[in-house]
């Protein structure tokens, strides 16, 4: 079993994958909003691309360029916000989402990389280990002469690139996959989170009454490390969370109560039912007052149109994985597969557990969770560190060089 589960390539993980749905680096910001509130992913792809033919005698034939076509990042709802919260955005947010979605893209090199399907898992998770959060691979796919003309919008998206469509794999696709094998990594996974020594108490924290503008550098580190913002009182105790997986959710118009509320009232306003009318009217009076006029012209115009749509707040519903909603695009809160539900209405509710939890059981914590971590506190709430996929990949990595 165990050569067996070495012997894996990120073929065997993309079964099933859906081909990626892809903006050009030239796309507006308001393109990548049209394709994100439509989407099943709470990212989209953003793709560098040659599909001019080359009919030049001094040009060679199009498969000896095979980087013609290159995924060079990836952006969400969360980098929108961020942007439009920046001072000068504010005072005109129409004109700043006529901006390219390369001004979103992080400067980082290797967040996003391109492997082969015969890339073996443990080199899939040494690229993870290095800093990698997307593998790009390219997937086989049944050719189709039948494309609709919403297919062939290029001013929207693509899945096909040169002939290939490609899918990715993230740190939660591998740590499933690992999941269902877990046995093999035994006694491992049943130590606890503290023995294994996989606690960092390198958190990004914010105190419950602070400005949730001071939050703003918070969520892009938040964004770029796939953690989350913990909201604590003054004496350390965990509060709550302001999670990009929950603004992944919202609308860009959230800038306006990121700039305007204190943390505690942007964790009730981005929640999923929806924010409560006196929030919305508070952040209307606050832009008002500081002469935001732009952003508060864009901000009234979303209220007016919709909003948030309301999702339901059981704990019944809120992770549950029902048929599909209806795929017709919604103002305000985005329209989602409910496979993907457990983003789709994620509260500001932290995801915890405790010191002594076993390996296994923060893995299937996250994974049904849908986030890439997991708070750790104490008995009396108070924040020890945080656990993310990377941490326990690392641990089961090392048990790879033992099963070898």
């Amino acid at each position: 079993m165990a050569v067996r589960l070495l012997s894996h390539e990120l073929s065997d993980l993309c079964l099933g994958k859906p081909a990626l749905r892809s903006l050009s680096v030239t796309s507006t910001i308001a393109q990548a909003l049209e394709v994100l509130r439509t989407s099943d992913d709470n990212f989209v792809s953003v793709w560098s691309c040659d599909h001019n033919p080359k009919t030049s005698p001094a040009f060679e034939p199009a498969a000896a360029f095979p980087d013609e076509c290159r995924c060079v990042g990836k952006i969400c709802i969360v980098d929108v916000i961020c942007y439009l919260c920046r001072d000068e955005i504010l005072v005109s947010p129409p004109a700043a989402l006529k901006q390219p979605v390369s001004v979103l893209l992080p400067e980082i090199p290797g967040l996003v990389l391109h492997v082969e399907p015969t890339c073996s898992l443990l080199e899939a998770i040494d690229l993870i280990l290095g800093g990698a959060q997307n593998l790009v691979v390219p997937i086989k796919t049944k050719p189709s002469n039948k494309r609709s003309k919403q297919q062939q919008k290029p001013s929207v998206t693509v899945t096909n690139h040169k002939g290939r469509e490609f899918c990715w794999l993230t740190q939660e696709d591998v740590i499933r996959f690992l999941l269902s094998s877990i046995g093999l990594f035994s006694p491992v996974p049943a130590f606890s989170i503290d023995a294994l020594n996989i606690i960092s108490p390198n958190t990004i924290t914010i105190e419950y009454h602070s400005p949730a503008s001071a939050t703003i550098g918070a969520i892009s580190r938040a964004l770029l490390e796939q953690t989350s913002v913990a909201v604590v009182d003054s004496e350390g105790a965990l509060i709550g969370e302001i999670s990009p997986f929950t603004l992944a959710c919202c609308d860009e118009t959230v800038a306006a109560a990121v700039k305007t509320l204190s943390s505690g009232d942007l964790m009730a306003y981005i929640d999923c039912g929806g924010p409560p009318e006196e929030l919305v009217k508070v952040v209307s009076a606050k832009l008002k007052e500081k002469n935001l006029n732009g952003m508060l012209q864009h901000f009234t115009v979303s209220m007016s149109s919709g909003g948030f749509s309301s999702a339901s707040s059981s704990s019944d519903e809120e992770y549950s994985m029902a048929a599909p909603v209806s795929p017709s695009p919604r103002p305000g809160r985005l329209s989602r597969s409910m496979s993907y539900s457990a983003r789709m209405v994620r509260r500001s509710e932290a995801i915890v557990c405790h010191p002594r939890s076993s390996l296994v059981a923060v893995m299937v914590q996250a994974i049904a969770h849908r986030v890439n971590y997991v708070w750790v506190i104490e008995e009396d709430c108070s924040l020890v560190g945080i656990v993310t996929f990377s941490d326990m990949l690392r641990v089961l990595g090392e048990n790879f060089e033992t099963m070898a």
